[in-house]
Order: structure tokens, then sequence, then C-alpha cells
């Protein structure tokens, strides 16, 4: 059955019937038009006012030209423009992509190329890069600078943000957007090939910010949270899992600076009462030896995220005394199913640790071999069917066939379910080692070697061997408390007594640093390149 819609204008209908996201706000904000939206440094922008930025941006991105399902680069560092931004896209039904402007010069114009991008959106912190990435032929027309004017570039049209914003339309902006079209595009980071342009729609977002508050007691109502956000937002949980539920749901977002430092975010949920947050392993470490030097008062918070790595078991439990009233949580997911796919409850920091906790309230997840569904506590790949999964890859045929391959999202990882419907992550599937006959987990073994004295950092890669295939191999950096030159030998006993004989390691290397993302997480191809180099 449907409606008889024949008399009813198209626009009208849309606008009183469709999902998007820049309308998520719109209702907060006609709610709570004088609570604060965002903390950005000495400004606080009300709901009202992130709206009608929003609604003038996107009347200004409009009048360049630009139309439907176009995308719109956004080299910007976190910052309330940032968001108000992304919520201009979505209105406008442009699709909001954000530039990791720690990649090198050579990756964002393959990007830029990639996407097809023709509008650019710089802050003045990274405008020479933008300008010299919009001098190298990636297709860049418009090149809109941020809080600085932008230099004049031969076929490229030039002006200010603050400029689209003022001398457009004041009127609400109300164009068809279809909830099915993408939103955004973000690209991942390419540790082994080069990066994919992940397209995610208006529904799967809209979607996943209320299933994240919910997972998270993000309540609705006069009783608000307040989440700070020192990860970078070019990244999907910074974007998507903290600054957006919030905004949702008529919470507060703190920007805790440009980038992390201990003092600076410990300083934010003092001063502003931060009730919700998350964090990398080794910024809790950062923060606790910070909290050392002056303490904070801590105790407003009540939700205190990790993600993205393993949390040593110590770090772990001495963040249960400095956040004295938070429950300290890992949750997990990836840019293609908008996280988190999985969320520790309360009861599992202590009775499941180390697992990822049940699926989210959005999210059905299960383990597939060979494409068959496994039982109960068989192990295979972790697979997805959620609302909350992409539309699918741009540009790439090939990787669309592989991740949606038996009506499922293919995540990559190997793990399996409980009895309670519990996920335990084993490792990444290029990333299991298979020395001798069997497979280790490299996850494991690098759980195991975090809690030995003198490792502050640790990777375990597989490396090829006549014997076994590949033998395991792990590269730790010292945390300076035991002599280098002893570390070697103080893991390799450690593990013989921790691990099965299989999974101990059989070439230790000693490193200063190791590679990782602009978010914190291992880049192991890179590890695996330094290894063979040695």
């Amino acid at each position: 059955m449907k409606p008889d819609l024949s008399l009813v204008d198209p626009l009208h209908h849309h606008l009183a019937t469709r999902v998007n996201v820049g309308d998520d706000l719109v209702r907060t904000a006609a709610l709570f038009p004088d609570r604060v939206a965002i903390v950005d440094g000495d400004k606080e922008v009300t709901f009202r006012t992130l709206v009608e930025t929003a609604d003038r941006l996107g009347h200004g991105l409009r009048s360049l030209g630009l139309e439907t399902g176009e995308p719109v680069a956004v080299m910007v560092t976190n910052s309330w423009e940032f968001l108000a931004t992304y919520f201009a896209c979505a209105r406008a039904g442009l699709v909001f992509l954000p530039l990791n402007y720690l990649l090198t010069t050579a990756d964002l114009v393959w990007i830029l190329k990639d996407a097809g991008c023709h509008a650019l959106v710089s802050d003045a912190a990274v405008l020479p890069r933008a300008r010299e990435i919009a001098s190298l032929g990636a297709g860049i027309t418009h090149l809109v600078g941020l809080g600085a004017p932008v230099p004049e570039i031969d076929g490229v049209t030039s002006t200010t943000w603050e400029g689209l914003v003022e001398n457009a339309p004041s009127e609400p902006l109300e164009v068809i957007v279809p909830e099915r079209d993408a939103v955004q595009c973000l690209y991942t980071s390419g540790t082994t090939s080069k990066p994919k342009g992940v397209l995610t729609s208006h529904v799967a977002v809209s979607i996943a910010l209320l299933s994240n508050a919910l997972a998270t007691d993000q309540p609705w109502g006069e009783k608000s949270n307040v989440m700070a956000i020192a990860l970078p937002l070019f990244h999907v949980t910074a974007l998507n899992t903290l600054a957006m539920p919030p905004l949702r749901m008529g919470g507060t977002v703190v920007l805790a600076g440009k980038s992390f430092t201990a003092d600076g975010m410990l300083d934010a949920i003092e001063k502003h009462h931060v009730t919700h947050f998350a964090m990398l392993p080794m910024m809790f470490a950062a923060c606790l030896a910070e909290q050392k030097k002056r303490a904070r008062d801590l105790s407003s918070v009540r939700r205190a995220i990790y993600a993205m790595a393993p949390m040593p078991a110590h770090i772990l439990a001495a963040s249960d005394d400095l956040f004295p009233n938070a429950d300290v949580l890992l949750g997990s997911g990836q840019t293609e199913v908008v996280p988190a796919t999985t969320m520790q409850w309360p009861e599992h920091r202590h009775s499941a640790a180390d697992s990822w906790g049940p699926q989210a309230p959005t999210v059905f997840a299960t383990t597939i071999t060979a494409g068959q569904v496994n039982a109960r506590n068989e192990t295979g790949e972790i697979v997805y069917r959620s609302p909350n999964v992409c539309l699918g890859y741009w540009n790439n045929a090939a990787a669309n066939e592989a991740a949606f391959a038996d009506g499922y999202f293919h995540s990559g990882d190997v793990g399996h379910l409980d009895d309670d419907g519990v996920v335990w992550f084993t490792d990444r599937l290029k990333d299991i080692i298979k020395t001798g006959g069997e497979n280790v987990s490299s996850l494991n073994v690098e759980r195991t070697l975090m809690s030995l004295g003198g490792v502050a950092e640790c990777a375990v890669i597989g490396v090829p061997h006549a014997r076994w295939g590949e033998a395991v191999c792990a590269v730790v950096v010292p945390d300076g408390s035991v002599a280098e030159e002893e570390l070697p030998d103080r893991v390799v006993a450690y593990a013989r007594e921790h691990l099965a004989p299989f999974e101990v390691p059989k070439l230790v290397k000693v490193t200063g640093d190791l590679p990782k993302t602009a978010t914190g997480k291992l880049q192991k191809a890179l590890v695996r390149e330094m290894v063979q180099q040695d």
C-alpha cells in the first residue's frame, strides 16, 4: 500500500517526513535554543547560533554552484566551525569529506582526485597546505578560508567561510535531500593499500547517534551531559561517536584543545564538569601522570571510554581511582559501521574486561566461517547487519563485493560470541600469525607483554621463518625502568611464564617509537616494514 501524494508538493512531503542529520540538530535547537551546544576555548556557541550558522553556510556553499550529492572537502582543526560545516553540508544535501591534515601532500591530493572534490574548506592553521594542494592539480576550483584571507590561485575561486555565512540568506535551508544519500565520506587510513572512501547515509548516522546516546547513558531533557573531546574530529570516533550524540540529546560538547594534552584534558573536565569522554589508553596513562603533578576534581565523570587499543591492566585499575564515579569501559567499532558497534556494560568491567562487550542497540553481530554462520563460542570473522552500516566504498566495486558477501558486512576482525552474546575479539584477519600449524593472536601476546615492567608499548607481528612458516616477533618500546639491552631476554622469559609455547616470541626488537595513525591506532604494516629493514 502507498499513499496518494499527487496533490502534495514533493518538497513539503519530503521536509515533513525525512531523516536528515542536520534536522536532528534543528529539533534539539527548537527545544534548547539558548543552551550551550559547543565550548571552543573561550567561545560558547548556543544551539540557536549553531543552527543559524549551519543554514547560512549551507546556502553559501550552494551559491558556489555545488549540487546535491557533491563532496565538500574540509581540512580544519578541532573547532565549533568544523561541526557547523558538517551540519551545513547535511542540510544542503552535500557530502562532508573531512581530511586528515597529518597525511602527506601526495595522499591528500590522491584523495581529492579520487573523490572528485571541487570545494575545499581550510582554516588558518593548515591553510598553507591547502593552498599547496589546490595548486597541484587536485581538481579544486573553490577554496574557502576560515579565519584567514585566502591567497589567489590560478583557476581557483577564493572566498572566506565567514563571508559565505554573512552574505547568505537568513531563512531556513529547505532542499530535497534523500535520506539514503551519503551525508559523509570518510577515507580509511589505508595502512596496506590506498585509502578507501566510506560513504555513510543520513539514516545510518542518525540512528547511530541515538544508539550511542542510549548505550552511553546520555539523557534527553533538563539533565544534560557534557562530552569532552580531545581526539581529532576528522576521525569517525570523535565526529560520529562523541560529538554528535550529545548535540542530538541537548548536551554540550567541550573541545579540549586543538590536540590532546593531559593537562588540557584534565583542566577541561574540572572546569566544565564533564560527564563523558573517550580517550586512547596512552592518553589515560598521560592523565594519570599529570594528575599526580596537580590534582583536579574529576568527580563529575560518569562514563570514561577507551578505544582503539587494549588497556594495560594496571592503567585500567588506576583509571578506576582517577575517575571515582565513572564506569571505565571499552567501546569498539569501525568507520564502515558507524561506531560504536559493541560497547561493554558496566558489569563487564570486571566479569569480561578483555571482551568488546555486547552489540550496540541497533547492531546485530555474529561470526561467519566460509559463508556459514557460526554457533556461539565458535571463532570466525565478525560480521554485522545494522542500519549503522555504510552505503559502501566510493569508486571501489571489488572492495564492496568482498565487504557485503553473504548478506553481512564483513569487518575483517576475528572473534567469537559467548553464551551471553558478548563479543570477544581475537585479532584482525590479516594480523593472525600462523606458526607451526598454530594460529596466534597478536593481540593476546601484546596484551600479555604490556603487563611486563619495562615495556611501554608493544606490537606483535609474524615474520617469515623457514621452519615455522611465520615466527612471532615482538617489537617493544622501553619505558626506561629496565636497561634496554636486558629487555629482549626479559620479554622472552615473561612470555614463557604466561603464554603457550607457540605464542612465545622467537624474535624481540627494541625501538624508540611505534608508527601510529593520527588517532593513535597502531600501523602494523609499517611495523612489518620497519622489521624487514633491520
